[in-house]
């Protein structure tokens, strides 16, 4: 049983006042003047009785039929207590007692009283048996009408005990399911706050929720909200505000150097902190809604290797944050991130897909501007070269076929150009032969097509670890650089270098001995989306985990490096700049 059973503290009742009338018994045991042992050994019987009684009560149990068991066995005491002595006007007559108060207690005052006039009609018929005579009668009224009296106080007292814990126990009851229905309600706030804030993707809507929802699940129903909240997240070196509620304008603009402090100190640890008096913190004194605050709570929103910032609350109340609403804060912090960074992949992913179609568009307008500068003025030329030349058959027959010699020199150009720019959109010689077959192919084509040279170096040790997919991203991240060096580097030869210079990590390199550029130019140009060439390196390397590295001065050549790791471990040491 609960141990806040009223049945239990009624019975515990019962037993104190029980143990007050063995006392009492076993006083009036000492004015006796003649003590019989059966009468200690009875009255020991009783204290045992009431022993095991207390037992089951410490124990919060009970007999079975418990009441009426305790009944019964209280009115046999009585009676041997009763019967036992020579004289009808022995003390223990007083014994009744433990009856009258056991079954008023328990049953009630009617229920009592019967109790107590069948007992005292079995103490008088015992009473007379065993002294022959009525006369001994008189001994049983003083006793009869205490027990009486004892009876009707018992069953009051026993009933208003009852009401009492009744009472306790509803108003008991009503706060536990008070506190279930709280405590239902969290949960239900917990479960909004995940599905919501995993139901977007938009980062600042992540931040507007996260705050709102935090502090409708913390909120008391009937309180005011003096709850502050606030996302710091990192802009460069420094903290700004990302969200907030409760917060003043100019707290709005706040910027913290995330230097000193509890911020400092739970992006450090990783763990969330409770400060108390954050107005005596160095930084957090800076920002006006805290100032009445009693006590902060700063979870820190980092993961791994990605430091977002802190989620911050204050309440006035210093002993607000309790460990069930640190909890919350805790999941919410949790959650919170997760979504910062979901919101954060998908506005990666979303600019990424702009960067293709832009990229997309680019080559498409590159395309035609190949189209319009080589074989389409190709196909223009030879046009008026025909006519040329069908103008001549009539005049002079020698010229005219020298005219056509020149088309056919043309037309053979042009398709050379044509079939280099196919094989530059879909290389088939890649899918059939490998990389390296691939590179040959460019290598030769570039030298008939153009007259470029190009000078191929690879092992067949770095192509045979390459997946077939990174292979084509390698082949088109050293077709770029070639066709860009080809363009504009003036470069006599273009070498592409392809070597496993780890056990997991590949290098392609390629270098020419052309003009140069100004590096920084060129970067400034890849911010602003002005360098296609790059861009298209760039963007290529980041689809196989790697890293390219630029490097050129003018009048130097230019040599371009591209870092390709083979599994995620060579990957995070690429990414940490540990190459060798």
């Amino acid at each position: 049983m609960h141990k806040d059973d009223p049945t239990i503290l009624t019975d515990r009742i019962s037993l104190s006042l029980r143990w007050m009338v063995l006392v009492t018994l076993a006083l009036l045991l000492g004015w006796g003047q003649d003590v019989r042992i059966g009468t200690i050994l009875l009255l020991t019987l009783a204290g045992l009785w009431n022993l095991v009684l207390s037992i089951f009560n410490m124990t919060r149990n009970r007999l079975w039929q418990h009441p009426t068991l305790v009944t019964l066995v209280d009115i046999l005491l009585a009676i041997l207590f009763t019967l036992l002595p020579a004289a009808g006007n022995d003390p223990f007559l007083w014994a009744g007692l433990l009856p009258a108060f056991s079954g008023a207690f328990y049953f009630g005052l009617v229920p009592g009283l019967i109790i107590t006039i069948l007992l005292l009609v079995l103490d008088a018929a015992g009473v007379i048996f065993m002294a022959g005579s009525t006369a001994i009668l008189s001994t049983l009224l003083l006793p009869a009408l205490v027990m009486l009296a004892v009876a009707i106080a018992a069953g009051i007292i026993g009933q208003q005990v009852k009401n009492f814990l009744m009472y306790q126990a509803e108003i008991a009851d009503d706060e536990q399911k008070s506190v279930e229905e709280a405590e239902r309600e969290r949960i239900k706030a917990l479960y909004r706050i995940i599905s919501e804030l995993t139901a977007t993707l938009n980062f600042q809507r992540v931040l507007e929720m996260a705050l709102d929802l935090t502090t409708e699940a913390l909120n008391e129903p009937g309180k005011e909200n003096v709850l502050v909240g606030a996302f710091f997240l990192f802009a460069g070196d420094e903290l700004e505000v990302g969200s907030a509620r409760r917060f003043t304008p100019s707290d709005m603009r706040t910027r913290l150097p995330a230097q000193e402090g509890v911020i400092i100190e739970t992006i450090n640890s990783g763990r969330p902190r409770r400060v108390a008096q954050p107005a005596e913190d160095p930084e957090l004194r800076r920002i006006v809604a805290l100032r009445s605050c009693g006590v902060v709570y700063c979870y820190p929103l980092r993961s791994l290797e990605e430091i977002y910032g802190v989620l911050l609350f204050g309440h006035p109340d210093p002993s607000y944050f309790n460990a069930a609403r640190q909890e919350i804060l805790e999941i919410v912090g949790r959650q919170s991130l997760v979504a910062l960074q979901n919101a954060r992949l998908y506005r990666e992913l979303e600019q990424e897909k702009e960067r293709m179609m832009e990229i997309q568009e680019e080559a498409r307008k590159q395309l035609a501007r190949d189209l319009h500068d080589g074989p389409t003025q190709s196909v223009a030329a030879i046009a008026m070269r025909v006519n040329f030349a069908r103008r001549l058959l009539d005049r002079d027959q020698r010229a005219a076929g020298d005219e056509l010699f020149k088309v056919e020199d043309l037309a053979r150009r042009t398709t050379k150009e044509i079939r280099h720019m196919l094989f530059t959109l879909r290389p088939l010689v890649l899918e059939t032969g490998g990389l390296i077959a691939a590179f040959e192919s460019m290598a030769e084509k570039m030298q008939d097509t153009y007259g470029q040279r190009v000078t191929i170096q690879a092992t067949e040790e770095a192509v045979d670890d390459l997946e077939m997919g990174k292979q084509g991203v390698v082949f088109y991240i050293a077709e770029e650089a070639v066709n860009n060096a080809r363009k504009h580097a003036e470069a006599e030869n273009i070498t592409i270098r392809l070597e496993k210079v780890q056990e997991d990590v590949i290098l392609l390199e390629i270098e020419d001995n052309g003009v140069g550029f100004n590096v920084g130019e060129v970067d400034a140009g890849y911010e602003k989306r002005g360098s296609l060439g790059m861009v298209n390196m760039r963007e290529r390397t980041e689809l196989v985990n790697g890293i390219i590295q630029l490097s050129s001065k003018v009048g130097e050549g230019t040599r371009i490096r591209v870092w390709i790791p083979l599994n995620d471990d060579a990957a995070e040491r690429i990414r940490r700049g540990k190459l060798q």
